[in-house]
């Protein structure tokens, strides 16, 4: 018997894959290319500055804040500009505004890419960057409230270059807006008005302070707002919609107006006790760092220690050497910021570090009519060469002081002892009176 082989019946019903719309723009158009983009610059800006930041948190959170809002928040608003005018370039309007969609919700769907992909090039760079921070760091926390409100000032510059870019669907737009973007943000970190609080690119560096609670949220009320606002009155085709927008716009007056009450020097930076504690090692002198600069403390020791072996037990010697904002005590002697020479948790010079260091301790401060006399430019010249002796000076640092080496000469012919003895003499006159200078 023969036949054909019919398929068996179902009665499932097929199933239809079908497509967010959102994902189909969030893959399309120049969004990714845009993340891409940010993560890149900001990445490379942040890249030749490393040494300045990979110590403490508030460096690296500083620099990033700078980086993104100056570089990354021109590139979101010249790619939403882009990207807001693609659909009248192409023709394709009518058939977008055929989507049986509400035009708010049209709207929210083709703005998506302008904001959400320059944000994820800015979490990008954020993350690799205090990735790269953490094994350095010695105390504090990083800003997460901070790079979270700069994320969202990117965003929000994506939103307003997009509706720019709907109403001026110009080719031009989207590279004006960049450089009138960047021109403005550049000439907001220059002003000393409370002001500049408002904008995302202005530079703090306040090593030991740390932010009032509230500043993160409000920065996020204040940009937020005003994107909001914008997307309500261009999206909303009722009155009563656009009606709405007065309450974002309200939001973003408010927090405007709580950031322009800051202090306009130091806006809102507090300082943190537990950040300037005293950390020192058990050497003689003593070696005192922040809390905030713990972890270099070792490094800072070993580039002292061979000035500490000859200062050791002398009368007149610095009691504790002191970097940063420590409480001051009788005898300290003020060190550079270890910072300013330190990379990757080492000082990466020594013999210049040194040298500040000795010059910090023969830094009397000269009263009028003082270092006068026969003996002064003699006395200048022992103490230039008291101090190359001590700890020269790098070549290419600092001027050359004429006819110290005669000086130097005799105290390295002198023998321990006598180095010794002269140093304590010296150490006990007053520099600001010749007569008073021992020569070697």
């Amino acid at each position: 018997m023969t036949g054909t082989l019919t398929p068996p019946r179902t009665d499932a019903p097929a199933r239809v894959r079908t497509v967010s719309p959102l994902r189909t723009e969030l893959r399309r158009g120049l969004g990714p290319w845009a993340g891409a983009a940010v993560a890149l610059t900001v990445l490379v800006a942040m890249y030749g500055k490393a040494p300045e930041w990979q110590t403490r948190w508030t460096d690296v959170t500083g620099l990033l804040h700078v980086a993104v809002g100056l570089l990354g928040g021109p590139l979101a608003l010249a790619a939403g500009g882009w990207q807001g005018g693609r659909d009248r370039r192409r023709g394709t309007t009518e058939l977008w505004e055929s989507v049986p969609r509400s035009p708010l919700r049209r709207l929210l769907v083709a703005v998506a890419p302008s904001a959400l992909w320059p944000v994820a090039g800015v979490l990008v760079a954020d993350a690799v960057c205090l990735l790269a921070t953490w094994p350095y760091v010695s105390a504090g926390r990083p800003f997460l409230e901070l790079l979270a409100a700069d994320a969202v000032a990117v965003a929000c510059l994506g939103v307003l270059g997009h509706l720019a870019g709907r109403l001026v669907p110009w080719r031009l737009t989207a590279p004006l807006l960049g450089v009138v973007g960047y021109v403005g943000l550049a000439i907001g970190t220059y002003t000393q008005a409370a002001a500049r609080w408002l904008g995302p690119a202005v530079e703090y560096r306040y090593a030991w302070d740390r932010t009032v609670w509230w500043f993160g949220p409000v920065s996020v009320a204040w940009t937020a707002g005003l994107a909001l606002a914008a997307l309500l009155a261009y999206g909303a085709r009722t009155a009563r919609l656009r009606a709405l927008a007065l309450v974002p716009l309200a939001v973003a007056v408010a927090a405007a107006g709580l950031i322009l009450r800051l202090p306009s020097d130091r806006g809102p930076w507090r300082p943190d006790p537990a950040l300037t504690r005293a950390v020192c090692d058990s050497g003689t002198p003593r070696v005192c760092v922040t809390a905030l600069d713990g972890k270099l403390l070792p490094a800072v020791s070993e580039a002292l220690a061979p000035l500490n072996a000859r200062l050791r037990g002398l009368p007149g010697a610095p009691a504790r050497w002191a970097a940063g904002p420590l409480d001051p005590r009788p005898g300290d002697v003020e060190l550079l910021d270890p910072t300013a020479d330190a990379v990757r948790g080492r000082i990466e010079r020594a013999d210049l570090y040194r040298n500040f260091a000795v010059m910090q301790l023969f830094s009397d401060t000269c009263r009028p009519g003082d270092l006068t006399g026969p003996d002064a430019e003699r006395a200048m010249t022992v103490n230039a060469a008291v101090i190359e002796w001590l700890a020269p000076t790098p070549d290419g640092f600092g001027p050359d002081v004429a006819g110290t080496q005669p000086y130097i000469d005799r105290l390295n012919a002198k023998s321990p002892a006598a180095q010794r003895d002269y140093l304590a003499r010296y150490l006990a006159a007053n520099p600001c009176h010749p007569d008073e200078v021992p020569i070697p």
